[in-house]
């Protein structure tokens, strides 16, 4: 299914920068990596996986063989690609309420951008230059970022803990024990499959089921043949 795999959702979009305004874009971009506060609302929003923006000049497109005609642009071009979790609405809305003024500013240059607010114009905005996800992979599907970080802070506190495992007492090693636990009780948890966040990915849903039911179907029926070949 294009743009999700598992609980995550990528994002690809293109948009198109006057030539001669793409390099003021990499300065931005050079501003905001040395001064992380600009972006502090972005870092904090804990659905995100992942988020990159990249200036790619018009003549900085690969050309792959001597045969493939050169193209002309009349633009540069700045990618936005992100991985992150729950719908599409609230990833972009999140984004807006985060760091407006940093999108206006990452965005002001390019070609009928219309500001993070009001939101029904930006949502147009990067709907219209959305690109589809058509191969994505997840190695952890059922993960979210949150389940990312707990694993890591888990994974964490037992090296720590195993380190004294064999020092103390029974009644020592217990009380250490409890401790560890308590300390993780919010970094424990299942992971299940994400809930029906719209009703898009419900048709999605719908339609995969629909297409698993198919095919056991033809397999059925070709077991079936087969059985009764003589």
């Amino acid at each position: 299914m294009f743009n999700i795999a598992g609980k995550a959702y990528a994002m690809n979009v293109i948009t198109p920068v006057r030539w001669y305004l793409a390099w003021f874009n990499k300065l931005i971009f050079w501003a905001a990596l040395k001064m992380p506060r600009t972006l502090k609302g972005l870092i904090t929003l804990s659905l995100i996986h992942y988020a990159r923006w990249v200036i790619i000049g018009r003549h900085q497109f690969p050309h792959l063989s001597p045969d493939q005609p050169r193209e002309t642009l009349r633009y540069s071009y700045m990618l936005f690609f992100s991985n992150f979790n729950g719908s599409w609405d609230q990833y972009v809305d999140s984004f807006t309420f985060s760091i407006p003024g940093g999108l206006d500013m990452f965005w002001k240059w390019n070609i009928r951008y219309s500001k993070s607010v009001a939101l029904t114009p930006f949502h147009h905005y990067i709907q219209y230059n959305q690109i589809e996800t058509q191969h994505y992979y997840n190695a952890y599907p059922l993960a979210t970022s949150n389940d990312v970080k707990s694993a890591k802070s888990l994974k964490a506190a037992l090296l720590d803990f195993d380190q004294t495992a064999d020092e103390g007492s029974d009644a020592e090693f217990l009380a250490r024990y409890n401790r560890l636990l308590r300390g993780l009780q919010h970094d424990l948890g299942d992971m299940y499959p994400t809930p029906i966040v719209s009703m898009s990915a419900y048709q999605i849903e719908r339609r995969h089921q629909r297409h698993e039911r198919q095919l056991q179907a033809v397999r059925a029926a070709a077991a079936h043949s087969g059985e009764r070949r003589p």
